[in-house]
């Protein structure tokens, strides 16, 4: 058997789609905080889509990597205050102690076609030194466009949840993460080795 004929191999990053982590709140103090969205500025993916003979959709390889330093709270809602300047730079340095600035990295192992709009990719997320299976949730709103979700058990990679006045407030141990690219936008598989 000849090698997998690829209809598509496609670089995705910040200028094609966008990765979020939602966070929620919990405990007796869960006014004083916020539920938070916290997107990835620095992340890199490639799928790749073999054509309907080989596979095509359900035979999808999908791998990224999501940049751990790179993480900017976007939005809090739900707070007894605003979320300001001040509360981001302290939420980014918490940030930072808990997750550090290394990678967490996503591959997939299969693809499900529910439907001609959605499907699930099951795959692994290693984030921490440790690596778990993760099921992400797809959806096709148009022409190449792919919405997703996944969530994903801080504790199961090591990472206790944040907690502060005295546990009174705490995040929920699972967060959502979610993510929109545009195939139209991605970059040709080939950009980086044309570069030089």
């Amino acid at each position: 058997m000849g090698p997998v004929a690829y209809i598509g191999d496609f670089r995705l990053g910040p200028d094609s789609g966008r990765v979020v982590i939602k966070t929620s709140r919990a405990g007796l103090a869960a006014k004083a905080g916020h539920d938070l969205t916290i997107e990835f500025t620095r992340w890199s993916a490639q799928v790749q889509l073999p054509a309907e003979d080989a596979g095509g959709v359900t035979a999808a390889q999908i791998t990224a990597d999501l940049d751990l330093g790179s993480l900017e709270v976007r939005e809090g809602t739900g707070g007894a205050k605003p979320l300001n300047d001040g509360d981001r730079r302290d939420i980014k340095k918490t940030m930072s102690g808990i997750l550090g600035d290394g990678t967490a990295s996503f591959t997939s192992s299969s693809l499900t076609r529910f439907g001609a709009s959605g499907g699930a990719v099951e795959g692994t997320l290693t984030l921490n030194g440790k690596t778990q299976p993760v099921r992400l949730q797809l959806n096709a709103p148009g022409e190449g466009r792919y919405r997703g979700s996944a969530t994903v058990p801080q504790s199961a990679f090591g990472i206790k949840p944040y907690s502060g006045f005295f546990g009174a407030l705490k995040l929920r141990d699972e967060v959502t993460v979610e993510f929109e690219v545009d195939l139209a936008k991605a970059g040709p598989a080939d950009a980086a080795d044309s570069a030089g």
